[in-house]
Parts: structure tokens; sequence; C-alpha cells
């Protein structure tokens, strides 16, 4: 019976999976639990393995997941964060942002999507940026007073791609549906699974998608995955013709206006001065000035802001 129970369960939770389910976590997590529930005499050797086969099948369909279901994930956190935050009123800037952006984006490792990238400034002096999955990015009025040039605002966006190039934002939302239902598990299988358990695990898995968002936003991004960021930046500016130096004097920028309490940035982003040092070492190419159309045309976008 406890055995059926906990088959019930991945079976009843399969579909979330699908979406929100980082392979390496979930097997680990899994296995956990199952060497728990062998340990206590609750199911037999024989059946943990039939169930670590299965949720293993099910975990790989992370890697699966269509660009239509990367849209419709990204839409729902950008709708949260959009509950969150109100767009900045500026037709002209929003315009040249998503301009910049979309050049931007033609030059990553992920230049389309099922929805097209999107980009949006939200009108708050929080120094923050956030990269929905699909495409859909946001970038706050307080971090886009920090850029000083059209090649430092290009740095900030090209991070923005960088993420969803490397389909961050999926493999944060997976971290934070699969902890809470397989630390349940883990700990719960060792007393079989009764109908109370199960409904918590399942709700766990069934969270709603602003849960999901808030886990992101307070979190963030691992130090990895913005160091890849970065990276990703540094490429995509190089091709499109925008100085990568620029990502540098953002930071350095950034460094000056945030400090350890402020909101956003400052508590999701690793320190200024440990992601220069990374960039400065990929960077092979001296500062150059920019064109003045090129400043002047920034000026002229971003008026609103000084």
């Amino acid at each position: 019976m406890k055995k059926h129970r906990i088959l019930f369960l991945f079976g009843l939770t399969a579909s979330s999976l699908l979406l929100f389910t980082a392979c390496e976590t979930l097997n680990q997590m899994t296995e956990m639990g199952t060497s728990i529930a062998v340990a206590s005499g609750a199911i037999k050797e024989e059946d943990a393995q039939s169930i670590n086969k299965s949720v293993s099948a099910v975990a790989k369909t992370f890697e699966d997941i269509t660009p239509e279901q990367e849209y419709y994930i990204g839409r729902s956190v950008a709708a949260t964060l959009l509950g969150q935050y109100k767009p900045y009123d500026d037709g002209v800037l929003t315009h040249y942002v998503n301009v910049l952006g979309q050049t931007l984006s033609r030059a990553s490792g992920k230049p389309e999507t099922f929805g097209g990238y999107h980009f949006l400034v939200l009108d708050t002096d929080e120094v923050n940026a956030f990269a929905a999955p699909g495409g859909l990015i946001l970038v706050s009025r307080g971090l886009l007073k920090c850029c000083k040039t059209e090649d430092e605002l290009a740095s900030v966006l090209a991070h923005e791609v960088g993420h969803v190039q490397n389909e961050d934002g999926l493999r944060a939302i997976s971290k934070s549906r699969l902890t809470s239902a397989l630390t349940i598990l883990a700990t719960e299988s060792a007393k079989g699974l009764g109908g109370e358990q199960l409904a918590e695990v399942t709700k766990a898995f069934e969270g709603s998608i602003n849960d999901v968002t808030q886990t992101l936003v307070v979190n963030g991004y691992s130090r990895r995955q913005e160091y890849q960021a970065d990276a990703a930046a540094v490429q995509i500016m190089e091709s499109v013709g925008y100085d990568p130096n620029a990502l540098i004097a953002m930071l350095s920028e950034m460094k000056k206006q945030i400090h350890g309490d402020s909101p956003g940035f400052a508590k999701t982003h690793p320190s200024p001065d440990d992601r220069i040092e990374a960039v400065r070492s990929q960077i092979k190419l001296s500062p150059r000035p920019a064109p003045k159309e090129r400043q002047k045309r920034f000026e002229t976008a971003t008026a609103s802001l000084r």
C-alpha cells in the first residue's frame, strides 16, 4: 500500500514535473527520499529502484520543454512582476529600449523565441532587471539611470538576453518548485505518505506561478549563472559592435549606487567587484569612444530619466 501511494504521488504530479523539473536536483532528492524509505522498511529496495527510474525518466522531460511552454511560463512570470511594478509611461524610451534589445537578441545564442523578445521599463527607482523565460525582459528605471551611454545600456540588456539564452529562468523556477515538495517527500516517506501528506506534496508541485516568481525575485540567479550571463553579454556586444568594456563601466557605476541593504540588485547578484574581475579577463579589446551620433541618440531617448 505504501509503495502504491508513492507511485501515485509521482503519477499525479507528472504533468507539473514536465514543466518545472531540473534533472539533477530531482534525481538527487528522490534518491534521498527512497533511501530513507528503504532504510526504515517502508518500501523494498526493488521498489525504490523502480521509483528512481520512473522519476529519472520524468526529469529528463525538462530538457524537452517546448518553446511554446517556455513562452507561457515566462508570460505568467512577467504578469506577476507587473503586479508588483508599474510600467514606466514613456513611449519613446520603451521603443528605444526595444529596438536596442531586439538588435542584441539577434546576436545571441537564442535569437528567436516562441513569442519573440519584448522589453519593458519598470517605473521604480529600485536598481534591478528580470529576464523571464521566453524573452520577456523587464528593466527598472533605477537601473537605466545608472547608464551613462548607449553601450552601457546595451550591456544591461545583453546580460538579460544572456539569461534567456541560457534558460536560467526555467531552471530557477524548477528549483523553487522542487525543493519544498521533495523535502516533504524525503521526510515523510519513512512514515508512509498518507492522504494529508500526499495533499501537501501535491500542493507544493501545483503552487501558483506567483509563488515561483516571488522566490525568483528574492533569491536571484546563482553566481555561476550571473557570470555566464556576463560572458554571454560580452560575446553579444562584440558581435553587434558595442564596446564590451561598457559592462565593466556599468558594474562600477552600480557599485556606487547600491548598498548591502538595497533592494533588488544588491540582494540577488554577486558582488560587482567579483563580476568586474571575471568580465575583465574575458575582454580582449581596449575601451573605445562611441560615435557621437550614438550618444546623442541615447541622451534623447533617456531624457525623461534625467
